[in-house]
């Protein structure tokens, strides 16, 4: 009878560290999942830029240097490594600011901003956008998770035999948590 017994907890414990195992391989895979939907939609958002910018460059002959420093981030993004996922982002911040400026000269051409092929892209880039936004959340969420599961006793001992290393939550830039100075002067 106690062989059983010893059997039984043998064969619970092995079962636990098996569940324990694949539920961090499950929280990781989540997570790299996760990072490949934002690269996805950055990469969306990188195919949708030359159409937008080519139909403000017909508008606004003027605006050179704007467009320019969106097409040169553009590229930088698109030739970061794919484990650069801070960098990524800090680019990627960086190009949601330029193209503001592109929403801003827009403004100064009422026609531009009437054109149905603008209106479109600028749909697509604001759901593009939003996406990202999603994206990213959804990508920490479960790097919280993944991060208390191989911190939290017993999953922990599991994490350390099989090197599971805590994942970097992406930050956003000290730019853009400051507020923005609005004006009406």
């Amino acid at each position: 009878m106690t062989t059983i017994i010893i059997i039984v907890i043998l064969v619970l414990l092995v079962v636990a560290y098996v569940m324990m195992y694949n539920g961090l391989v499950n929280l990781r895979t989540h997570a790299q999942e996760a990072w490949s939907q934002i690269d996805v939609q950055l990469q969306r958002r990188n195919d949708l830029i030359p159409n937008l910018l080519e139909t403000v460059k017909g508008y606004s002959k003027y605006e050179a240097a704007t467009l320019e420093k969106v097409t040169s981030l553009r590229t930088q993004l698109a030739s970061l490594p794919d484990d650069a996922h801070q960098e990524k982002m800090d680019v990627s911040n960086r190009l949601t600011q330029a193209l503001g400026s592109v929403y801003a000269v827009a403004e100064n051409y009422p026609d531009l901003k009437a054109s149905t092929e603008y209106t479109k892209l600028m749909e697509e880039l604001s759901n593009t956008e939003n996406k990202i936004a999603y994206s990213r959340q959804l990508y920490n969420s479960t790097v919280a998770t993944f991060n208390a599961r191989i911190q939290t006793f017993p999953s922990n001992m599991v994490a350390k035999v099989h090197h599971f290393t805590a994942m970097e939550y992406l930050q956003v830039p000290e730019s853009a948590k400051e507020a923005p100075k609005v004006s009406f002067d």
